[in-house]
């Protein structure tokens, strides 16, 4: 692990957290921020450890998981640029829920528990996008539950797909690198099913995997 107190104001306009927020606001929390760059492979974060950072993806990619005593993993969700994690930490005492995995070398920016309250604390902007935030991880969690009791693997694939998923030139894609495996491990289903859905997915035209990614087409909103 390396880590620098070099953080710039201009990498802290790249997470949109800090959208539209003064130069001196900025200023203070560059003076709280660090850098780490992890590996590939390398945890950030374990479940049940103390929460002590909040965590910003400049770039990179990483999974965060929840695995059982015998290492059965499940992918709650991935994570890319401009996104954060660790902000519940903010709200009361209780050690970290999940464990947080690089899947490819990322950089991070880390902020200290004491000094993102402060922040919080100064600056209601920042609160407000933060209960914001927390507020879409709770939809989420909510569609996702609705998913695995109501839809079959196929409804599980597209509605993942859609939600993985960004307009690049007017198409659909998913640009993040996502195995068919962890696939499987996010919607609760066998990486033989999920390579099965695929196939199918893309011989009745409905996706199709190119090297820019993973291109959805309008019908697959259907499923």
């Amino acid at each position: 692990m390396t880590q620098s107190n070099a953080v710039s104001t201009t990498a802290l306009r790249t997470f949109p957290l800090f959208h539209g927020l003064s130069d001196d606001t900025l200023a203070v929390v560059a003076r709280s921020a660090m850098m780490r760059r992890v590996p590939r492979g390398q945890s950030v974060m374990h479940a049940g450890e103390r929460t002590d950072y909040v965590y910003f993806v400049l770039t990179g990619s990483l999974k965060v998981v929840v695995s059982d005593e015998d290492g059965r993993e499940v992918i709650l969700s991935i994570l890319g640029q401009g996104e954060l994690f660790g902000e519940m930490g903010m709200f009361g005492e209780q050690p970290r829920s999940a464990s947080v995995i690089a899947v490819m070398p990322s950089d991070l920016v880390m902020i200290a528990k004491q000094d993102f309250r402060a922040i919080m604390h100064d600056n209601f902007e920042v609160a407000w996008r933060i209960m914001c935030n927390l507020a879409d991880r709770l939809r989420n969690a909510d569609r996702k539950i609705e998913s695995l009791a109501l839809m079959d693997v196929y409804g599980r694939v597209a509605r993942l797909l859609l939600e993985m998923s960004e307009d690049v030139h007017g198409e659909t894609v998913v640009v993040r690198k996502i195995t068919k495996q962890d696939i499987a491990k996010m919607i609760g289903a066998s990486r033989e099913m999920v390579s099965r859905v695929m196939k199918d997915l893309g011989a009745q035209g409905l996706i199709e995997e190119t090297a820019r990614g993973i291109v959805l087409r309008e019908r697959l909103q259907e499923l």
